[in-house]
């Protein structure tokens, strides 16, 4: 029988631990590494560990591990409702920890959702083996719940398993015959606490097979239960990077140069040593940063000191960025996805082309890049929020010179994230910060540092051609993208020096990440998708949705402008197409009917988009228009979401609501344009973005499914810009093809 981890283990000195409880991790070649890892969560006295999961107290508490960055999107409540379904256990009774460094953690849907450009052209198990065997604990591309219900459900079942086989030892009877509900192990009248059996249902060896729990009465899992993390962040408990406090720490400001090839040239030390408080300054090539025993003296110091930084070779601005994209177009480009006979379809017909552009977008989290750091007696130890907490370690550790095994991470929930804390400089830049100044330091960037070196959603084009034959129907669709091979980019920068992803990458073509989502899901015979590389000169990363977000402003949009040309309203174009589609032609339907749809009709100020992906399906209804002061005003979003079988409706609502808040601000605002090589946003101010008294009235209709569970925190981000578009040209008589919409207003 093979060895199933929810058994007590004894460990011996041949047992490999991956970053153990305490943080510290055994690092060898990877294709040394064992096929099997053991868990390493670490009991606290009076506990008791069921595998790699959970542990039970015997006061009857239950912790569960949780390996995915708490970003908002409520993994510290869904994971454990999953488990706590399936165990039986009473919600009161049940919390989260963040969990160590494992293999068994690692997240093989979000590698290949992030990193496709260096693991997808790799054999099937040779890229799962990679990912096992790196650790790559991964948050991104809503995914958390998608690559880990499974495992979740097992491990509750397996202790649920172990609670019954303890409680019929003492009772003798079958195990099978026990059952479990609201913290109870029962058979017949007799009952008997979780607590009380958890020491020696722990010492149980686990059945070859677990059953699901049985029976549809009292379950946690779709239920809206109350979010764990809600009680702490509410009355400030709940610790964030910046939070932490050590003794003797420091705090420290930086100053990084601008985008491309720089270097620091001039700073004025005697100005910022005039700055009560100020301590030190730390010089490397690429950036400076002041040391002071408060962060405010700290940046006052570093503006003080007005760091002059080299002019790079490479000149990037706004007018540079827009002509890179229009020179990729005459490349060959890479042909991504294809479909029929699309030069046939073509040959000698009239075709309908129009040419879409988007701009740079910023994360623009509310919590800025921030990391507390502390070297003492050998060990570097680590404080901040990460979405890639193997992948920080390993900066860290190259940055302070240190062994990855000396490197202790430990990792707080994060003020937002939307795809930038993946990035790592931040935890290098406060591990070299620390060496240096031999004192714990906490590192934030300033909020224009933020936005100065933000990795950005790329701005991007899409010339999109399309065929409309003589009995009005679309025959023939091509879409040419230009954009910054994002992916490569960003597959290269976070698996340094790893050589099998570099292999990958050296495979070269297109990438495929830079266009995910170009394929339209309507039935269309004749399609293609190109990817047109462009060297914007700007450093850019994975943006909340990816290429969604600007793929689907593309063909939602085209989608729309055929609709016209064809003299049909833009839902019966799009339904007629949906036929192998019925997930997202009944989100179409339902969000008309509930949006009171008028048919697109000038006048209306009504746009409709629909989207599928990350196994989900959502169709938006937006009605707007332009005020008086030519902005864009967006009255009413309504959306209807089929993301499959929901764990806790309540989260799904919540990032539901919040990705149709974060599409809107993306359409109108987030954006920054460059002069001689830094962006041009400095303070949030500058972004557009939406206050409350812009937001809309939303609505949004969960779809009801029993198909697995799609993604949810994404989802809404991608239809809502084209949405709004459309129901411009609808309120306006102006199509509007570029992102933000307000660049194509003033």
């Amino acid at each position: 029988m093979a060895r199933d981890p929810s058994a007590r283990i004894r460990l011996d000195r041949r047992t490999l631990l991956i970053g153990g409880g305490t943080g510290i991790g055994l690092v060898v070649a990877w294709a040394a590494w064992p096929r099997t890892w053991l868990p390493n969560l670490t009991a606290a006295p009076g506990e008791s560990l069921f595998g790699a999961w959970l542990k039970i107290g015997t006061d009857g508490h239950v912790s569960v591990a949780v390996p995915q960055c708490e970003e908002g999107q409520g993994v510290y409540t869904a994971f454990p409702q999953i488990i706590a379904d399936e165990l039986g256990a009473d919600w009161k009774m049940v919390g989260v920890e963040p969990a160590p460094l494992n293999p068994l953690y690692a997240n093989q849907l979000a590698a290949e959702e992030l990193f496709e450009a260096a693991l997808g052209a790799l054999p099937d198990t040779l890229r799962t083996r990679y990912v096992r065997r790196s650790g790559l604990t991964l948050t991104g591309g809503s995914t958390s719940i998608r690559n880990f219900e499974g495992e979740l459900r097992r491990a509750g079942a397996a202790a649920r398993a172990l609670l019954c086989k303890a409680a019929a030892a003492r009772w003798g009877v079958d195990w099978k015959a026990c059952g479990t509900f609201n913290h109870l192990v029962f058979e017949g009248n007799r009952k008997l606490g979780f607590g009380a059996l958890a020491a020696e249902a722990a010492e149980q060896s686990p059945p070859d097979e677990v059953p699901p729990r049985a029976g549809d009465e009292a379950r946690l899992y779709g239920q809206p239960l109350p979010r764990l993390d809600a009680p702490p962040k509410v009355d400030g408990s709940a610790l964030f990077a910046a939070d932490i406090r050590l003794a003797d720490m420091v705090y420290a400001s930086i100053r990084q140069g601008p985008v491309g090839d720089t270097g620091l040239v001039r700073v004025d030390r005697a100005a910022a040593d005039k700055i009560p408080g100020m301590l030190a300054v730390v010089t490397t090539e690429d950036w400076v940063a002041t040391v002071a025993n408060n962060w405010w003296a700290a940046d006052r110091a570093l503006d003080a000191m007005r760091p002059r930084f080299r002019t790079p070779e490479a000149v990037v601005n706004s007018d540079s960025i827009e002509q890179a994209l229009s020179a990729a177009f005459d490349g060959a480009g890479s042909r991504i996805a294809s479909a029929g006979d699309l030069a046939a379809q073509f040959r000698g017909a009239q075709l309908v082309a129009a040419e879409y552009r988007v701009g740079l977008a910023l994360h623009a989290p509310l919590e800025p890049m921030t990391a507390t750091a502390a070297y003492r007696d050998g060990r570097l130890t680590l404080w901040l929020p990460t979405q890639a907490p193997g992948l920080a370690r390993a900066a860290a550790a190259r940055a302070a010179g240190v062994a990855e095994t000396d490197v202790i991470l430990h990792p707080t929930m994060a003020g937002g994230a939307f795809g930038a804390k993946l990035e790592s400089e931040v935890a290098a830049q406060a591990a070299l910060l620390t060496m240096r100044i031999g004192r714990p330091v906490q590192l934030t960037w300033p909020r224009g540092e933020d936005f100065r070196r933000d990795r950005f959603r790329p701005a991007a084009a899409g010339r999109m051609s399309a065929r409309i034959d003589p009995q009005r129907r679309l025959s023939g669709w091509l879409a040419k993208i230009a954009a910054p091979a994002s992916g490569r980019e960003l597959a290269a920068r976070l698996l340094h020096g790893d050589a099998l992803p570099a292999a990958g990458l050296a495979l070269g073509g297109g990438d495929a990440s830079a266009v995910a989502g170009a394929v339209p899901p309507y039935a269309i015979p004749n399609l293609a998708v190109d990817h047109h590389p462009a060297a914007i000169g700007v450093p850019t990363g994975y943006w909340r949705s990816g290429a969604h977000s600007y793929t689907c402003f593309f063909t939602e949009s085209f989608l729309d402008e055929l609709a016209h040309v064809a003299e049909q309203d833009a839902l019966s174009f799009r339904m007629a197409m949906l036929g192998q589609q019925p997930r997202l032609a009944r989100c179409l339907q339902t969000v008309t009917q509930l949006g009171g749809w008028q048919g697109g009709q000038p006048g209306s100020g009504q746009g409709i988009a629909c989207h599928s992906f990350r196994g989900s399906h959502i169709a938006v209804l937006a009605e707007a228009q332009l005020t008086s002061d030519r902005r864009v005003k967006v009255e009413r979003l309504v959306a209807a979401v089929d993301c499959g079988r929901v764990v806790n409706p309540d989260l799904v609502m919540q990032q539901v609501e919040g990705g149709l808040l974060f599409g809107l601000a993306g359409a109108v605002g987030c954006s920054t344009g460059f002069t001689e090589n830094v962006a041009d946003v400095r303070d949030i101010s500058e972004l557009l973005l939406p206050t409350l008294a812009d937001c809309p009235d939303i609505t949004v209709e969960l779809i009801r499914s029993n198909a697995e569970p799609g993604g949810a925190s994404e989802l809404a981000v991608p239809p809502v810009a084209p949405a709004i578009a459309n129901a411009l040209q609808a309120a306006t008589g102006v199509r509007f093809r570029r992102l933000p919409l307000l660049s194509d207003i003033e």
